[in-house]
């Protein structure tokens, strides 16, 4: 999400960061995975119905021999009582309840989804790497833990830690945390040269590189379930 009803919202790269991530998913077709299923949402497309649709979407198509990726990109706010949402096109933030998408709902799909599930955080970008922010709480540790538990289990990729601010730049043309994401997936994280990029080098890459581009202002999290083994995720050969 880059454009909201609510123009103080708007961000610059978000919706990029999506379109491109989800490329990045289409050249594995006929490579890692026999075919790459996609449903991208972005700005007006991307309300809270439509939201809400495309996860119930995701969790029908993926069987127990699929890999599912859910990647969000935008702002996330939590309300008085620490309900944490994220922020759709027509978020009213005087109604979070009925306009904001709950992360109960993220979390109930990850559940109920039949095959390894990855999910990529990169709520609330600040305008640029000089620190500039939007003022939306980015606290979202105990969310992660909770998707990343034995029960639900989910490896997540988180563009910061604690109250970090996720940080965009126009000369990077992404945030920080996609960037990386990006190049990793493009072969950068195939530390080995193996021609694999799995998901522990993914993480190793994300850390170092997203602290190298933010000069140690951000720096990205990878938390799963101990029980789930490394794996790949993209060839880059």
């Amino acid at each position: 999400m880059s454009k909201y009803k609510n123009p103080a919202y708007t961000l610059d790269f978000a919706a990029k960061d999506a379109a491109d991530f989800a490329a990045a998913l289409q050249m594995q077709s006929g490579k890692l995975y026999r075919g790459v299923e996609v449903k991208l949402l972005t700005d007006d497309q991307a309300g809270k119905d439509a939201v809400l649709d495309g996860l119930e979407w995701i969790q029908k198509q993926t069987t127990s021999r699929d890999v599912a990726m859910i990647f969000l990109s935008g702002h996330g706010v939590r309300d008085s009582s620490g309900d944490y949402y994220y922020v759709p096109f027509n978020f009213d933030m005087e109604k979070k309840r009925s306009t904001g998408v709950l992360f109960y709902e993220v979390e109930k799909t990850i559940k109920d989804i039949a095959g390894k599930v990855l999910f990529f955080v990169d709520t609330c970008h600040s305008g640029g790497a000089g620190g500039k922010t939007r003022g939306i709480e980015p606290d979202i540790v105990s969310i992660v833990n909770e998707l990343s538990s034995a029960e639900n289990g989910a490896i997540v990729f988180a563009a910061s830690t604690g109250k970090e601010y996720a940080l965009e730049d126009m000369k990077w043309g992404h945030g920080a945390f996609t960037k990386a994401l990006l190049e990793g997936l493009a072969g950068k994280a195939d530390l080995k040269g193996d021609g694999r990029v799995t998901v522990t080098s993914l993480d190793y890459f994300l850390s170092e590189r997203v602290k190298e581009l933010t000069g140690g202002a951000q720096h990205p999290t990878t938390t799963k379930p101990p029980s789930v083994p490394d794996f790949p995720i993209a060839i880059v050969k």
